[in-house]
């Protein structure tokens, strides 16, 4: 243990750029502990703070421009390859669409305060076409108030972080083991809570043949599209509604409960779309399913589109 702290006190600054571009990547490492646990080892000396917030922010701003330039040239597929690196809730791609649909560049000012939200805002800005600018100076801000907030904190609670090392460094090995064991439970539960919500939310899945060949042969289903309306407005599946659960005032259309429903979604595991097909199938709906891939799987098999993104592809061959 005593070895840990020694090279915290000799490389923290080297550790922490590492922790939190990796972190803001997309792994499952919290940063935010290690940048506070680095500036009370640091004293309060304002040389070594400041170091310590600009090669931090740095960091961030780096990863969070990766993320944002896959965005851009891959759009709204690349979110979900997040969610599924980084163990966050399956919903996290939802509920980023529709925060970043209200506030727009601005949520990224608190981005990195709410676990899962800040690497799928920086892809979802890419994807809708915020400026490089514009993004850099927000993403830059809201960095700089989460990297300032831990090593603020960190110089404050200096002297109880400084006796918490000290009773971990007297336990030796057993102290590093504890740290450890912290670490594997922290991605446990992570880990446990979406394995759990997955199979809440198992039900029979509607393949985009399926869908097709429906629509080709003369049915009619309601298809619900329950991605927020940004989303819903750039792409959806010709004769589909739009539903965005999150938003206070969505109303479903008008559903005959002998009708076949299909509710598609963009995120893993289509859970957004299985969570509206419980709720339908409560209020006495029973022929609903989740389509299988959601709107990624039917772009992918080449089915059309209707909306912004699916003109403007066809504008130049017009």
């Amino acid at each position: 243990m005593d070895f840990i702290i020694v090279l915290i006190r000799e490389y923290g600054v080297g550790i922490v750029f590492l922790n939190v571009l990796i972190e803001q990547l997309g792994a499952p490492i919290p940063a935010y502990p290690v940048l506070m646990v680095t500036a009370a080892i640091h004293g309060g000396a304002l040389a070594d703070q400041l170091q310590l917030v600009a090669v931090a922010v740095f960091a961030a701003l780096v990863a969070d421009y990766i993320w944002f330039v896959l965005g851009r040239r891959y759009g709204r597929r690349v979110l979900s390859r997040i969610c599924r690196i980084s163990l966050s809730p399956d919903s996290c791609v939802q509920n980023t669409e529709s925060v970043y649909g209200r506030w727009g560049a601005k949520s990224l000012l608190v981005a990195k305060f709410v676990p899962g939200f800040a690497s799928i805002a920086s892809a979802l800005a890419g994807a809708v076409g915020t400026t490089p600018g514009r993004f850099v100076l927000f993403d830059g801000l809201g960095a700089l108030l989460w990297v300032g907030s831990a090593v603020f904190l960190g110089g404050l609670f200096s002297s109880t972080v400084a006796d918490l090392l000290a009773v971990l460094a007297q336990l030796g090995q057993w102290g590093l083991l504890l740290l450890a064991l912290a670490f594997t439970v922290f991605i446990a539960r992570r880990w446990w809570s979406r394995r759990q919500v997955i199979r809440s939310l198992r039900m029979e899945r509607l393949t985009v043949a399926e869908l097709s060949d429906m629509l080709q042969g003369g049915e009619q289903p309601v298809i619900l599209d329950v991605r927020p309306s940004m989303a819903f407005d750039a792409s959806h599946i010709p004769g589909a509604h739009s539903y965005d659960p999150l938003h206070k005032g969505a109303v479903l259309p008008a559903i005959d409960p002998q009708a076949q429903v299909v509710v598609y979604c963009a995120c893993p595991n289509e859970v957004s779309a299985a969570r509206v097909a419980q709720l339908l199938r409560k209020a006495g709906i029973p022929r609903v399913r989740p389509l299988l891939g959601g709107i990624d799987a039917w772009v992918d098999a080449g089915y059309g589109v209707h909306g912004a993104a699916a003109t403007r592809q066809a504008a130049p061959s017009a």
